[in-house]
């Protein structure tokens, strides 16, 4: 072993884990820094670090979100959905038949854009039924990610998985090695979300009666030259006993201000409100005397409206304040507040740097929607018209696709990758969808982390890094036997997903566990399986898997929400794995 390359590699290592947890960059930045110093240093050579771009199942999860755009373009699952619980009214009944569908659904299409379809659904049956969306939404996620544990493509940190196993074996998973933990775990999941989950998740009475919901946004409002309000103070505007609006800072000259009731206001002072959608509206119908700044560039017009839009996991919003993004010119919409969780936000709202799970407050026009249709920026979670309903033969020809293609790669017929190339081209024949935005489709930022990812995995076997930290996990477990070191190698994985990245767990924990699986004589298929598994089932944090991300603002949950439903569930899935997988590979 080359001391000093271990050295770098661990010097790597850490900076990812830093990175990655203080959320200093976005995931394929991080890798990027990590691999070209890598390269720099010696440790991995041009060919090593580009050789995942010629790994197949890179492209296989390209094709496969394409086709989930797709899906979530034509209203697929909007369409069964409405069939199956247009009578349902029982929060209990729509929520088990709801996350059994999102987890069957979930084996076979990426889940992400299917929570994107089913986030504005699940929102639009809670008004109707009087619930409260925070009762739905962790249980709307953690079914998609429990159903994407039932084959190879229900999610992308299984075909990652994949590819790095290929790379090391030369061998690749079978399409259903993973329903023997996955089908048994959907089943407990479900039943524990329905009848122990419900308890705990939080029931936000302040999201039941708004017109879209009561979610408490960050608004700026600023005072023009000929407004009514100047010369007036905070007690005869009124501003102190509105239920739903709350007023937390005032600048003038761009300096914060101490806020009294006898303060007499002057022009050209900023407020900054927290307030529900229906209060954040009557501020905009004031607009004489009050202006918010970015609402101005838009022309109203009667058919201008409020929108509620998430800022995705791997969105290149990420980092950017609305003068960068410029929302007129890319969206015609403008930002009128930010919800982040009850943060209180310091600042202008045009210079604040968006994150992912941001709930962005918009106002536009009717077409907005079929402005985003092709957009994987954002997605939206209120909406006041419906997605257009295509025909029942292009419904028919997506489902039936999708079954063969997983039915050729299951029987070993013809590989997924040419299966999922054939119905894209179908997809494009039939004028599904246009190939001239495909490129505007593609998430070129998770092709590059994984291709990244498999560098890093590579640099962690080729040094001994991984052997190292594997042989420091059989020392310190090798008392409690096999199932000790398949448990701590769980639970490795399992906390560097939920608090960091799934991507990153898989990077780190791929190559230790085949170091694992060798120095303990076993077949390495097993290790992978279980690394694969832990790195998908996040269910303690929102930050660990992009659909907890999804559902974390709009449903105005906190950490805690997710660690005191999350941690049980994580518990039943870490023993369900390792016992299935000490009891069919190694027993």
């Amino acid at each position: 072993m080359n001391t000093i390359h271990i050295i770098e590699v661990c010097i790597a290592l850490v900076f990812l884990l830093f990175s990655f947890y203080r959320d200093w960059f976005g995931a394929s930045f991080t890798f990027l820094i990590a691999i070209i110093f890598l390269a720099v240093c010696g440790v991995l050579s041009p060919s090593e670090v580009l050789s995942g771009a010629a790994n197949e199942q890179v492209i296989v999860i390209i094709m496969l979100l394409l086709i989930g755009d797709i899906i979530r373009q034509v209203g697929l699952i909007e369409n069964i959905f409405d069939r199956l619980f247009t009578k349902t009214n029982n929060r209990h009944v729509f929520s088990f038949q709801m996350m059994s569908m999102v987890g069957v659904f979930s084996a076979f299409f990426n889940n992400t854009p299917l929570v994107a379809v089913m986030m504005p659904y699940v929102n639009n049956w809670s008004k109707r039924n009087n619930t409260s969306p925070s009762k739905l939404l962790i249980p709307l996620s953690y079914a998609a990610i429990l159903g994407g544990g039932l084959t190879l493509i229900g999610t992308s940190t299984n075909l990652i998985v994949n590819g790095m196993y290929e790379e090391y074996t030369g061998q690749q998973l079978n399409m259903f090695d993973f329903i023997y933990v996955g089908l048994p775990m959907l089943i407990i999941g479900i039943i524990y979300l329905v009848f122990v989950g419900d308890k705990l998740l939080p029931n936000h009475e302040s999201l039941l009666n708004a017109s879209l919901n009561n979610r408490q946004y960050i608004v700026e409002g600023v005072i023009p030259k000929n407004s009514s309000f100047i010369g007036k103070t905070l007690k005869e505007l009124g501003f102190i006993d509105v239920k739903g609006l709350f007023l937390f800072a005032v600048y003038r000259n761009d300096v914060k201000i101490s806020i009294q009731s006898n303060m007499v206001f002057e022009a050209n002072d900023s407020l900054f409100f927290t307030g529900d959608t229906e209060m954040v509206t009557e501020l905009l119908n004031q607009r004489k005397d009050l202006v918010f700044p970015e609402a101005n560039k838009l022309t109203y017009s009667k058919d201008s409206r409020m929108i509620e839009v998430v800022v995705s996991h791997n969105s290149n919003l990420i980092s950017k304040d609305s003068r960068e993004i410029n929302f007129r010119a890319r969206y015609n919409a403008s930002l009128i507040a930010i919800h982040r969780n009850g943060e209180l936000l310091k600042g202008k709202i045009r210079n604040q740097k968006l994150k992912a799970g941001d709930v962005l407050l918009l106002i536009s026009d009717d077409l907005f929607e079929e402005r985003t249709n092709n957009d994987n920026n954002i997605y939206m979670i209120s909406k006041t018209s419906e997605i257009k309903k295509q025909l029942p033969h292009v419904t028919w020809l997506l489902i039936i696709g999708i079954l063969v293609a997983v039915a050729l790669s299951a029987l070993h017929i013809v590989p997924i990758f040419t299966s999922l190339a054939v119905m894209l081209i179908v997809g494009f024949l039939t004028k599904i969808s246009n190939p001239k935005d495909i490129v505007a489709k593609i998430d070129f930022n998770l092709g590059l982390t994984i291709i990244l990812a498999l560098a890093f995995g590579t640099a962690m076997l080729k040094t001994g890094v991984s052997q190292l930290i594997a042989d420091g996990i059989i020392y310190v477990f090798s008392p409690l036997g096999t199932l000790g070191f398949l448990f701590a190698l769980y639970i490795l994985t399992s906390l560097l997903g939920a608090y960091i990245t799934n991507k990153a767990a898989v990077a780190v924990s791929f190559p230790i566990a085949i170091s694992m699986a060798i120095q303990l004589g076993y077949d390495p298929k097993p290790f992978v399986l279980l690394v694969s598994y832990a790195a998908a089932a996040n269910f303690i944090t929102p930050i660990g898997y992009q659909t907890n991300l999804m559902v974390y603002g709009p449903g105005n949950y906190t950490f805690r929400d997710f660690f005191k439903v999350g941690l049980p569930l994580t518990v039943l899935y870490m023993f369900a794995t390792v016992g299935i997988i000490y009891w069919m590979y190694i027993n």
